[in-house]
């Protein structure tokens, strides 16, 4: 039988991260023997699709920009289409650790989706501003919905087992924190189980990054209203999934 790893499908969007990808991609096999990577170039214009296949990577080319949550849903759908069972989310600029996806994975045991919490204990990193207070806004208000504390629920280091899985392939949100906030929305609301184990966040190893200190001050009201839409849409149901075998 395939290990719980093994069954894994480490999805990276990547837009233009042609000088962290190839390292990440890397630091994944090495980090986490056994998962597959799928890098789902993002429209790039440079050549991170090049450097990440260089690196041992399948790679989905979109040829369009569609954003973090476009891309996601790119990949859970060739997930389904492959047979695995987990999908790990993993940022192509190395900010994430790859030493905490078995964590993450070894949960799914218990769980449908599972958050990796840059603020539940584990290492420095830290907000400040209107984005620190739109996140704890957010996280009182998801941790009532999903029934659990979650304290970082616009983390992108996320693993989801089978159930949500097949959910986001067809719902997952592409809008502005849609892929963040709304998705544990769709989760709770499809009466997916929810977690968060801590974990430590790197500074980039390359790229741009999403938010800069211009942007802080507009973060509360967009986090807000991607929250409202979220809260308005009509929930979704997810049927139980097919036993998953990993197909080459």
């Amino acid at each position: 039988m395939p290990t719980a790893l093994e069954r894994t499908l480490i999805v990276m969007p990547a837009f233009n991260e042609e000088e962290a990808v190839g390292d990440v991609v890397r630091e994944v096999y090495e980090k986490a023997p056994g998962v597959s990577v799928l890098v789902v170039d993002d429209g790039s214009t440079d050549a991170t699709a090049r450097v990440a296949g260089a690196a041992g990577a399948r790679v989905l080319r979109l040829p369009i920009n569609l954003g973090v949550g476009g891309a996601m849903r790119a990949g859970f759908k060739y997930a389904l289409s492959k047979g695995f069972a987990n999908v790990v989310q993993v940022d192509s600029d190395g900010q994430h650790d790859p030493v905490g996806i078995e964590q993450l994975v070894n949960e799914l045991d218990r769980f449908d989706l599972v958050l990796g919490a840059r603020f539940a204990g584990v290492g420095d990193y830290a907000v400040r501003g209107p984005r620190q207070w739109a996140m704890r806004v957010l996280s009182s208000i998801l941790s009532g919905l999903t029934k659990t504390k979650l304290t970082d629920t616009t983390s992108g280091f996320r693993a989801s087992g089978p159930r949500a899985v097949a959910l986001f392939a067809q719902h997952y949100p592409s809008e502005y924190l849609g892929d963040t906030v709304e998705s544990l929305v769709i989760a709770s609301r499809a009466k997916l189980t929810v977690a968060q184990v801590p974990v430590a966040m790197r500074p980039r190893a390359g790229g741009v990054p999403s938010h800069n200190p211009y942007k802080a001050a507009v973060y509360l009201g967009r986090a807000g209203m991607a929250l409202f839409v979220a809260l308005i849409r009509p929930p979704v149901t997810v049927s139980p999934p097919a036993e998953a075998a990993v197909i080459a």
